[in-house]
């Protein structure tokens, strides 16, 4: 029994999302272009890496540097199902290879969970909250690997710049790439500082801003298709889930209630 699941999600970073499960195909010796981050929900693999043998559970957070070959194969009866991001090869960069090879699993339960987190957040189309998701997996991986933390302190008024810019592009939207890139600061810095002034992180702030647009779409006569696109949803059915998440009913059903 085996289950693929594959996709290039519009996130920066982020090559290809491989979700699979396998009871007995085993990987020939291989390489990859990028680095091949991997965690594992049920069974254990058993793979070799530049000819010294490891293994992947649960517990664990795998890293395997690109142009290192490795295979893999299960290392229990009932096989395993696996969670992997391909990260574009500039995200750790190419100078962390070697300390890779040396070190590639981590026994660090809250990069498991951020990890976690990210892939969760991947199987929607927004992209701000698995950009900042995947800033702090970085920072987490990065200092395994023994890379300098990013320097200095944010700036004093960095959280407030950052909602001036999320307030103006409510419907547009922005990438934490842009935002890092317009205000002069690393993203990690940008979602810390942001969450600690305002008590939620960047993502949870422009889509209460989209919300908040909505009901007033609605409220003003628009249908709930109409209103999703206006207020930057996806489609219906992306402002139906997060609509009933934040105000309890359907934007039917509150639009229909508005006299």
């Amino acid at each position: 029994m085996q289950a693929v699941s594959a996709w290039r999600p519009p996130v920066p970073g982020i090559a290809e999302v491989f979700h699979a499960r396998f009871e007995r195909h085993a990987y020939p010796m291989h390489t990859h272009e990028t680095w091949t981050l991997l965690i594992v929900d049920d069974g254990a693999i058993r793979y070799d890496l530049d000819r010294s043998e490891h293994g992947a559970v649960g517990a664990t957070v795998t890293l395997l540097p690109p142009d290192v070959p490795h295979d893999g194969q299960s290392a229990t009866e009932g096989g395993f199902r696996k969670r992997v991001l391909y990260l574009d090869r500039a995200v750790l960069g190419d100078e962390l290879i070697g300390a890779a090879v040396g070190r590639p699993e981590f026994g660090d339960p809250l990069l498991r969970a951020r990890l976690d987190q990210l892939h969760r957040s991947l199987s929607g189309p927004e992209t701000l909250e698995a950009e900042s998701r995947l800033a702090f997996v970085a920072e987490r991986l990065l200092s395994h690997l023994g890379a300098p933390a990013p320097a200095g302190p944010a700036p004093p008024r960095l959280a407030a710049d950052l909602r001036e810019l999320l307030d103006s592009r409510v419907t547009a939207g922005v990438t934490l790439q842009e935002a890092s890139a317009a205000l002069f600061a690393h993203p990690t810095h940008l979602v810390r500082s942001f969450t600690g002034a305002f008590g939620l992180p960047p993502h949870a702030y422009l889509m209460g801003r989209r919300i908040a647009l909505a009901r007033t779409l609605l409220l003003d006569g628009r249908r709930p298709a109409e209103a999703a696109i206006e207020a930057g949803f996806f489609d219906q059915a992306h402002l139906h889930r997060h609509f009933v998440r934040h105000v309890g009913v359907s934007p039917g059903r509150y639009a229909r209630r508005r006299r």
